[in-house]
């Protein structure tokens, strides 16, 4: 399942959670490109900080590979599902976490991360888990990057928003943390 569609089919079918579950080890984001070039465009318009980053929901890497080509290093994937797909294409750490367990505090013990992107996922998340989703992305990380095929998710805990565009139909939002 690689098209927009087949993937929107298999959330259908399956569940956004059984999906991953089920094709997580192959999965690429069919958007790929546009999700590389908009988060070029997001350095462009105002550089982002490029020390520790978290790539959440990571998938197969698409955003890590991303801001590899913009000179960082130091970046870990996050993904309970898809470690085997960024592990063919990324040579970086990641960490099992869902989302229920990063607002449970899976991310407390470990040193803030200068940037958490997250593409193409969060607006998957429970709408009544976000509050606690993003409180404990605000104390994991210093800025966030969303990317996602629409407005979605509303973030109004914990960040304040910074930036936002469209590029290729890929909506990129910045925020810095409130903490």
């Amino acid at each position: 399942m690689t098209s927009i569609d087949s993937v929107r089919a298999g959330y259908v079918e399956h569940g956004v959670e059984g999906y991953y579950a089920r094709f997580g080890a192959d999965y690429r984001n069919p958007h790929e490109s546009a999700v590389r070039e908009a988060i070029a465009l997001a350095h462009a318009r105002a550089p982002l900080p490029l020390g520790r980053i978290l790539d959440l929901a990571c998938g197969s890497g698409e955003a890590a590979l991303a801001l590899l080509d913009l000179g960082a290093d130091d970046v870990t994937g996050c993904d309970p599902y898809t470690a085997a797909a960024w592990r063919a294409r990324v040579d970086r750490p990641i960490v099992p976490h869902s989302f229920a367990d990063i607002a449970a505090g899976a991310l407390d013990a470990r040193p803030r991360f200068d940037l958490i992107v997250c593409s193409f996922a969060l607006h998957l998340a429970e709408r009544s888990r976000l509050p606690g989703i993003t409180w404990a992305l605000a104390r994991a990380g210093r800025a966030l990057l969303i990317l996602s095929p629409h407005k979605r998710p509303a973030i109004d805990v914990g960040f304040t928003q910074t930036d936002a565009f469209a590029h290729r139909r890929v909506r990129v939002r910045r925020f810095d943390s409130a903490i």
